[in-house]
């Protein structure tokens, strides 16, 4: 499944549930996750999406793991069972 189909799902799923779905782009951070979703009373997520038979690069896993050590969130999401995992787990 291509990229964009994941994060059109992701963004009804997220929507569905109160909640926003933004995507960034870092200035001088090659490798961090280029989505953030904030639902309602919880804690901030941030999220790459891939497409799915594509996996991270090793650039992109050194910097979410440089996030993680900071106290942050992330996840790496590659298909729509994966955005219902992920859901799942903020509830």
């Amino acid at each position: 499944m291509r990229e964009r189909d994941i994060e059109a799902h992701l963004v009804k799923s997220v929507k569905a549930l109160g909640g926003e779905v933004r995507k960034v782009k870092w200035i001088g951070r090659h490798g961090a996750p280029d989505r953030v979703v904030m639902l309602p009373q919880r804690p901030t997520q941030w999220v790459e999406l891939k497409a799915t038979s594509k996996l991270l690069e090793p650039h992109q896993a050194r910097e979410h793991e440089r996030m993680r050590r900071m106290g942050q969130s992330t996840w790496v999401i590659a298909g729509l069972d994966e955005i219902a995992h992920f859901l799942k787990s903020m509830a």
